[in-house]
């Protein structure tokens, strides 16, 4: 029986999870982008707020289907944090995810201006500006509204944020209750939706690092300039950094208040090593382990 060198393994693994993880960050702002430009250069007339946070949900549900055999579908480099804190998964991984998820959303906010050109061409006459009534920034990215400070704004993501992991994480959590398979997508999707309908009229809740600065570079190089940098007083920071805040914040309160309160329950071996085999297929889902399978087998078949 042939053996697969690691370096083959570590190659087949590198594609499968990058490129699965870059094809769905991708379709998350694909979709997520896409709602707002046919809401914004429609003037309404094609859609509403509603839509645009409907867009996203839906962006993100269909984005975890797509990868949680994978990856986890981990979407969000927050969340990837917070399982590395939690000691779910290695440091390596999350500097990997944060790259892929930039690389996804730079190329989701090109493919949606590709698909709205006319349309955003003609909206804002030919000229494209951060600010305005034919303002077009802001189908691809966060900025503040006029009323906005930004300390105000790091509250906002800080809070925004913390409420996304400790719901996610009570989503994930198994002595919560076991959930329906495909339900914790729909939950998820269904969390990102009512973090936008109650918390969206500040900053438009962007919770998501890289699918906040990946398209703001995309942008920045595609005719709308410096601006995007420079608008609600340097905002461009504040979707960075606060989200990674409130994301720990948020894990330190699932783990004090919730995760050290559940009883320990006494299992038997085979009981716990059905769990340990199931805590591996949810978070790591054993990238390594299921290339090296599926290149063994072509080896084999071959």
């Amino acid at each position: 029986k042939m053996k697969v060198s690691p370096i083959i393994s570590q190659i087949g693994s590198f594609f499968t999870l990058r490129t699965l993880f870059y094809g769905t960050i991708y379709k998350f702002s694909l979709i997520g982008s896409g709602a707002a430009a046919q809401v914004i250069t429609s003037q309404g007339t094609h859609g509403s707020y509603l839509t645009m946070q409907l867009g996203s949900a839906l962006g993100a549900v269909f984005g975890i289907f797509v990868a949680r055999g994978v990856s986890g579908a981990q979407l969000n480099v927050v969340w990837s944090m917070s399982l590395w804190l939690l000691g779910r998964q290695p440091w390596r991984k999350v500097p990997l995810y944060a790259l892929s998820h930039l690389l996804g959303a730079f190329l989701g906010a090109a493919t949606v201006y590709l698909q709205y050109y006319d349309a955003i061409q003609v909206f804002s006459g030919g000229h494209l500006s951060v600010a305005g009534p034919n303002a077009t920034a802001g189908i691809f990215c966060s900025y503040p509204a006029d009323h906005l400070s930004v300390w105000g704004g790091i509250v906002d993501q800080v809070v925004a944020t913390a409420l996304l992991l400790i719901c996610c994480l009570a989503v994930e959590d198994r002595r919560q209750g076991l959930l329906p398979d495909g339900l914790a997508p729909v939950l998820v999707g269904a969390l990102i939706l009512t973090i936008g309908l109650s918390m969206g009229s500040n900053c438009g809740f962007p919770l998501n690092p890289a699918r906040d600065l990946g398209p703001r570079l995309f942008t920045f190089i595609a005719g709308w300039g410096e601006e995007v940098f420079k608008a609600g007083g340097g905002w461009w920071w504040v979707p960075i950094v606060a989200p990674f805040v409130g994301g720990l914040l948020g894990t330190l309160i699932y783990e004090l208040l919730i995760e050290v309160h559940h009883p320990h329950t006494p299992q038997s071996p085979g009981q716990e090593s059905e769990a340990v085999e199931l805590e591996e297929v949810v978070v790591d889902s054993g990238n390594n382990r299921k290339t090296e399978v599926y290149l063994e087998e072509l080896m084999n078949f071959k």
